[in-house]
């Protein structure tokens, strides 16, 4: 399977199973695309290389001619060599090797090694786009997880960690921080446990800033792993969707303490992360002030919420929002030659690695590897599935008793989502995610196919990235 784009002057070829990316010249791009025109026109199921070879020049004329035409033949002959030896070394028309190796995923085991421990079912700000309802989580009441609680999900967390040692846990709300002493403890009871049973715990704290203070950053920076600080960009849209209870805007109460936060941290190992909704589909604009206050790690995602909501993405602003991605891409590149480059999250792309195949088959692994753990201790395949009726799969003290919904999980592959079998970007988003998916098509192994539009661009502008940044030299 190939995918061909042009994007910002690179011309662009995707060879899907294999992995491997392409930037040619014009002539390859053409001629590429004859060749792959002639593989459908003679469904060769299957191109190997002795099957695209067998086309001739005439026939890859008639099949692409007008184009082709353009060319010297020489020059034709030349990009054909190049091309043949692509195909002959599986970096071109290679066969999908993948889904040979998807076994009945249902009877593999599955070892949890990352938990969200929703500490806090609290929050102080009244966050318009919530999932989590201020922190309640379709609950009655709010409530914040004891240490005892906490404890026994360590507990559980280590006990079903069998063979693996690096085990991840996210404080996560809510808002976290109103229950800080119970994080402290929580990572104390953590160490205690690494040499004991041979573990190496990696601690992240997502924090909205309001109670961030120089006691709390003293201590995330000796123990978190990872920052995640919430600020959505510019001062009017943050305002906007993350106000105080009272409505007043929390834009001034948190930008100096981030801010203080990322230096401290030597603007590694965090990100500040913001969500853009309809009332800044120009969120290219929030990533650059992000940068222009000196953050080098930025996330800036599209909102998920249902088509009632005022500030819902919707299909009409689809090309707007690619276009966005577009002019993102070419302003982080000009920040890159002024000597003042940012990483964007969802541009960040490994190309000579990636994820491994297991990885890239199997997606977040929500369900099975990582589980979110509630206040009183019961257990969800994710933070965004808590509190959802018939999602709930046991708890710490009983572990998963649930097991025919665990299987479900176990099953999310992509493969098993009939809309990411022709998808290029499959092995890049690994199946998206599960939690969307069911909430826009009722289904774990479904599509939210907003958000399927805005991954496919991602990919293309994060490797159209790679190529201007490896004519920078970097």
């Amino acid at each position: 399977m190939l995918h061909q784009y042009r994007s910002n002057g690179y011309n662009i070829v995707m060879d899907v199973n294999s992995g491997a990316v392409h930037v040619v010249d014009d002539v390859v791009y053409d001629l590429i695309e004859s060749l792959d025109l002639i593989k459908d026109e003679r469904s060769i199921s299957s191109a190997t290389e002795e099957g695209i070879k067998a086309a001739s020049y005439d026939e890859i004329k008639d099949v692409f001619g007008d184009r082709l035409s353009s060319y010297d033949e020489e020059l034709i002959k030349e990009a054909y060599e190049e091309v043949s030896e692509l195909i002959g070394s599986g970096m071109l028309f290679s066969e999908d090797t993948y889904k040979d190796i998807v076994i009945d995923f249902k009877k593999r085991k599955t070892n949890v090694k990352a938990l969200c421990l929703h500490v806090s079912h609290d929050c102080n700000l009244a966050c318009r786009y919530c999932f989590a309802e201020e922190g309640k989580y379709h609950q009655d009441k709010r409530q914040l997880m004891s240490y005892e609680v906490g404890r026994q999900a360590l507990d559980f967390l280590v006990a079903g960690s069998e063979g693996r040692r690096n085990l991840e846990v996210d404080f996560f709300g809510g808002e976290p921080l109103m229950n800080f002493d119970v994080v402290k403890q929580l990572v104390t009871y953590g160490r205690s446990l690494e040499e004991k049973y041979d573990k190496k715990f990696r601690f992240t704290l997502t924090t909205n800033g309001v109670l961030l203070n120089d006691e709390i950053l003293e201590f995330a920076n000796k123990e978190m792993s990872n920052l995640v600080l919430s600020i959505d960009g510019r001062r009017e849209i943050h305002d906007l969707m993350r106000p105080f209870r009272g409505g007043q805007g929390s834009y001034d109460a948190i930008v100096d303490k981030f801010k203080k936060a990322a230096d401290s941290r030597n603007q590694t190992d965090y990100y500040v992360r913001g969500t853009f909704t309809r009332n800044n589909l120009d969120f290219s604009e929030d990533v650059m002030h992000l940068a222009g206050l000196g953050f080098k790690q930025i996330s800036v995602e599209p909102v998920v919420a249902g088509p009632d909501e005022d500030y819902s993405i919707r299909e009409e602003d689809v090309p707007f929002i690619l276009e966005q991605y577009d002019i993102l891409a070419r302003k982080l590149i000009e920040l890159k030659k002024q000597g003042r480059g940012v990483n964007f999250f969802h541009f960040m792309i490994d190309l000579e690695g990636g994820p491994c195949v297991y990885k890239r088959l199997s997606g977040c692994g929500s369900g099975t590897e990582y589980l979110a753990v509630t206040p009183e201790g019961d257990l969800y395949p994710c933070h965004q599935f808590v509190g959802q009726d018939g999602f709930k799969l046991g708890n710490v003290y009983d572990g998963i008793v649930n097991t025919e919904l665990r299987d479900e999980f176990k099953l999310c592959n992509v493969y098993s989502r009939e809309k990411c079998r022709e998808c290029f970007a499959r092995f890049y988003c690994s199946g998206g995610c599960a939690a969307n998916a069911f909430a826009f098509s009722g289904d774990i192994n479904g599509a939210y196919d907003i958000g399927c539009e805005l991954m496919r661009k991602r990919v293309e502008a994060a490797i159209m990235l790679k190529a201007a940044e490896a004519d920078m030299g970097s």
